[in-house]
């Protein structure tokens, strides 16, 4: 009966991350697309169009982050799952059937704003229905389907793109199949997991802490039933209860005000420092400007290509350990291993930029920097969050910290280019590094261990 438990809540956790896996697909796919849809448009010449393009989805997150919380709250966890579904195949199909640049980036847009929504509540709706004993294992599998998402991507951007002749111009490529065709199907294949997606979105049941709030208190328990032994049950929803009746008590406002009661002031505070630390600690840098990063140390492009497979697949290896650790050493072990670690490691980068050292080395750094951060900062932070905020607005909370996330990723993406022109690689790894720093000592002042405690055990202990 515990094995049957426990297969329903990987199975319904697993659908739910299938979005953390659409969001890594749909974030990495326009980089394998990028020499082929640019001189179809014709944007080969403009910085600025080329910019726009590849960061254009980041407007659809910033705006689907911000809303998917509030509305969750309102009408469902499971009700926006399934429109996130819906908006990346219509995201899929239309950039891929795009024509013109317009509707090329009006698609795009569509698609992050479906990552902005899956970003906010794959990772929530895994909290809300695991035990606290199995919780950080399995909101960790969000992240491992987003690393999957974008080794997925990067194969099928391998496998799709015809090899480029030497010598072709821009407009041999445009006429090629890659130009006409090639980038269209790199889209186009994302239709399999979001159709997927789509249809398995209807087969999981709403979030029985959502249900409770809205006074389902029946549904609620029915759910949970099919999830933890009847022992458990009774203690989580007796705890369910006394924290709704609290979060009542303490305000009786809703939405936004709710959230800026003076009790959520620590709790609000470590969530949006936690994510926009995910971001600014630096490592998304080596994922998008990876070309840039290798070829400054020597690599030819076809080494780049072979390194760039290297650290996806570190990627999904050191998630996979994070998966065995994080119910087991802890939240708090982990950020702190995470972030002493990236501190020392970048340090280390800035010395091999400042004496010029190329070739391995380098590479070894960085894949040291990615294996530090798949198994601690990327997953345990959405643990982290999705755990801290009270069940009345963890929608809407998770919406703020969410989308200081995506802010801190523009932010970060923007400033890289602007840093390493201005003070070199060595220069700007170092400012990296003391930013690991002090989310280090963020960390260790601030953050409590979430380990092995309920949802409400941890809202008790936060939120005064």
């Amino acid at each position: 009966m515990k094995s049957q438990k426990t297969t329903y809540l990987l199975f319904i956790s697993l659908v739910s991350a299938m979005g953390g896996l659409l969001f890594g697909y749909d974030w990495v796919v326009i980089g394998g697309a990028k020499p082929f849809y640019e001189p179809f448009f014709d944007i080969c010449n403009s910085p600025g169009l080329q910019g726009w393009a590849m960061s254009s989805a980041l407007v659809g997150c910033l705006a689907g982050a911000l809303i998917a919380g509030f509305f969750s709250d309102r009408y469902g966890r499971k009700k926006m799952l399934v429109i996130s579904a819906a908006l990346f195949l219509v995201s899929a199909v239309g950039t891929g059937a795009a024509n013109t640049f317009t509707m090329f980036i009006l698609y795009r847009i569509l698609g992050g704003f479906a990552i902005g929504i899956t970003s906010n509540l794959s990772p929530m709706y895994i909290a809300e229905v695991s035990p606290a004993r199995l919780r950080g294992r399995f909101v960790s599998l969000n992240q491992l389907t987003i690393v999957l998402g974008i080794l997925a991507a990067q194969l099928v951007n391998w496998l799709l793109a015809e090899p480029v002749a030497a010598g072709a111009t821009v407009a041999d490529i445009r006429e090629s199949w890659n130009g006409q065709t090639g980038w269209r199907m790199m889209f186009w294949a994302e239709n399999i997991p979001a159709g997927l997606f789509f249809v398995m979105a209807f087969l999981i049941p709403e979030s029985p802490r959502w249900l409770a709030v809205k006074g389902m208190k029946e549904q609620a328990f029915g759910i949970m039933s099919r999830i933890m032994g009847e022992d458990e049950v009774r203690v989580q929803y007796e705890e369910m209860e006394q924290a709704i009746s609290a979060d009542r008590s303490r305000s009786s406002a809703q939405g936004l005000a709710q959230i800026l009661h003076p009790s959520m002031r620590r709790v609000l505070m470590i969530g949006i420092v936690l994510a926009v630390f995910q971001q600014w600690c630096g490592i998304n840098v080596i994922f998008n400007y990876a070309q840039e990063i290798f070829s400054s140390a020597g690599y030819s492009v076809s080494d780049i290509l072979m390194n760039i497979v290297i650290t996806g697949v570190t990627n999904v290896v050191f998630t996979f350990v994070a998966l065995f650790l994080v119910d087991k050493l802890g939240r708090r072990p982990l950020l702190l291993i995470g972030s002493g670690g990236l501190a020392l490691i970048y340090i280390m980068m800035a010395v091999v930029y400042c004496f010029q050292i190329t070739g391995v080395v380098l590479l070894v750094i960085v894949v040291l920097a990615i294996a530090c951060y798949a198994m601690s900062l990327a997953p345990v932070m959405w643990v982290v969050v999705s755990e801290i905020f009270p069940n009345a607005v963890r929608g809407a909370a998770m919406s703020i910290a969410t989308f200081a996330l995506w802010t801190a990723c523009f932010v970060l993406t923007y400033t890289f280019p602007l840093l390493n022109s201005a003070l070199g690689a060595a220069g700007t790894f170092a400012i990296y590094g003391l930013i690991c720093l002090g989310g280090f000592l963020f960390i260790g002042r601030y953050v409590p261990e979430t380990k092995n405690k309920s949802l409400e055990e941890i809202e008790k202990e936060l939120v005064k």
